[in-house]
């Protein structure tokens, strides 16, 4: 199959895409902004799997609408899963099933995991990077915000899975040489990534916490997409803030004293139960 490539120069240089799976949550804002800094043109796929967080799509097209403004463009588009993912059993997407509270590490947030889904995000992000290969001629990237943070309680965001998944696409794709995944963060925990974010606002000249208060991590915000602070991607996402000296821009239930408080008193139980 031969590739078109009609505009595969750009002021005398080779364009560079990427594709990726923008959440609307921190890392994969954080994942985005550091890939346009690092000049590539970017699709994003965001997915509809009925998360009961749902807010985090309307703060993910905020941030893209943001980008625009400041002269990024991103390409967006939103994939509806709903009807596929309604057969599998998570406390993200059941609700009969609550989402657990405290620290992310604990046994309990195993019910988080959705089954297999995000071999499902990245064999969709897998062809939609070979289409555009076909169409354009360039080598895509494929960009996921995958980090060190995850790989305890999810077993689909560890390099040997994704090492595993490539392996895969290859042998049952043409074009796969022209592709590959991309994962910066993969050793990084939350800390360093809102580090990166930082540096690569600076470098855009994004206001860091304009992107940051578009984004969600929690996974039981309320009616109104307000985070509780209570949850274990909640717990995580406050304590990186905390260690890099700032206040997390986004607006908490019981404000950010409280549920910084709280964060560090599940924090230090955490450690005091498993030293």
């Amino acid at each position: 199959m031969e590739a078109k490539s009609p505009d595969s120069q750009m002021d005398g240089g080779v364009i560079i895409r990427a594709v990726m799976a923008f959440s609307g949550g921190m890392d994969s804002t954080a994942l985005l902004i550091r890939l346009i800094s690092e000049g590539y043109k970017i699709s994003c796929l965001s997915y509809d799997y009925g998360q009961k967080h749902i807010i985090e799509l309307e703060k993910g097209r905020s941030n893209i609408s943001y980008l625009r403004e400041k002269g990024y463009e991103v390409r967006h588009q939103v994939i509806d899963l709903k009807s596929a993912m309604s057969l599998f059993n998570s406390a993200l997407t059941k609700k009969e099933i609550a989402i657990p509270e405290g620290h992310y590490e604990e046994e309990q947030m195993k019910q988080t995991v959705v089954p297999n889904r995000n071999a499902i995000f990245s064999s969709i992000l897998y062809g939609h990077a070979i289409s555009e290969y076909i169409t354009y001629g360039d080598e895509i990237i494929i960009g996921l915000g995958v980090h060190s943070g995850d790989h305890e309680i999810y077993p689909d965001c560890r390099p040997e899975f994704y090492n595993a998944l490539e392996t895969a696409f290859r042998a049952g794709n043409w074009e796969s040489e022209h592709i590959s995944f991309h994962l910066p963060y993969v050793n990084e925990d939350k800390e360093g990534i809102l580090r990166d974010a930082l540096a690569t606002t600076k470098k855009l000249d994004l206001d860091f916490d304009i992107v940051m208060r578009n984004t969600n991590t929690s996974y039981n915000p309320n009616t109104n997409g307000i985070s509780s602070g209570k949850s274990g991607s909640d717990i995580e996402r406050i304590l990186a803030f905390h260690a890099i000296g700032r206040k997390d821009p986004i607006e908490y239930q019981d404000g950010w004293s409280k549920a910084l408080e709280h964060a560090l008193t599940v924090q230090e139980q955490w450690m005091d139960k498993n030293g």
